[in-house]
């Protein structure tokens, strides 16, 4: 089963359970949706009704919580701990791995130091484990270890949830990137254009070299003809003739 076929029923199957609890029992729905191994996405379960309802409530740290895991990292949480309840291991490998998803957004290649500091890792070894164990084999990255350049580069990252006031951003990309399509399928056109205008006088010009050929052939052959056709004189002929002239 691919990544997002089962994110799609991770995220159907916790959209029902937050839909049927209320206050401190959504604790509980947010506790093991943030848990899950295999989940990685989690607006859908933030535009739950009563997920939303907890906010400015007793329980809005279980909201908070969970906006956390949808657009946080974990540097995020370092500076806001104190607020926020303490993460279970799980949660707490979660949002690491999400940290370097978040960091793959805006850079295809990201320098060791930065992701040591970032994920609050000690050495190479351990961050190297971390990216191999619980990033490759995950399949939400993969990339290339270049130990080095001291450095991560990603081929593929799988993407997170929107960020508020993050999708007029991606509009706008995806506009610049559509124009810029649109400008180089323009370019592509009319080098074929070219290259069909360059291969039409091509064809013209061998079919000209063509012809030339074949009357120089035929002019050639005329040539021959005429002078195999000439008649030539004899021996005796030419003894005649010559006696008629001593005469």
């Amino acid at each position: 089963m691919d990544i997002e076929q089962n994110q799609a029923e991770l995220i159907d199957n916790f959209v029902k359970q937050a839909s049927v609890q209320k206050g401190t029992a959504l604790g509980s729905v947010i506790l093991e949706a943030t848990s899950h191994p295999s989940l990685f996405a989690f607006s859908e379960i933030l535009a739950v009704p009563t997920v939303a309802e907890l906010e400015g409530t007793e329980n809005s740290v279980y909201l908070k919580v969970l906006q956390l895991f949808a657009h946080g990292t974990w540097s995020d949480y370092r500076s806001n701990c104190s607020s926020l309840p303490q993460l279970v291991p799980d949660q707490v490998l979660k949002l690491k791995q999400l940290t370097v998803l978040t960091l793959a957004e805006t850079n295809k290649v990201l320098p060791y130091d930065e992701l040591m500091m970032e994920l609050d890792v000690m050495n190479v070894r351990e961050l190297e484990d971390f990216l191999i164990n619980e990033c490759m084999y995950a399949g939400i990255v993969r990339g290339k270890l270049d130990q080095l350049r001291r450095c991560f580069e990603i081929q593929f990252a799988a993407g997170r949830d929107l960020r508020p006031g993050q999708l007029g951003s991606m509009i706008q990309t995806l506009s610049n990137w559509l124009g810029s399509s649109d400008n180089l399928l323009v370019s592509i056109q009319e080098k074929i254009k070219w290259a069909d205008t360059m291969s039409e006088l091509d064809k013209k010009h061998r079919k000209e070299v063509e012809a030339r050929v074949e009357e120089v052939k035929k002019s050639v052959s005329v040539k021959k003809l005429q002078t195999v056709s000439r008649p030539k004189l004899s021996s005796e002929g030419s003894r005649i003739s010559t006696l008629n002239l001593v005469e």
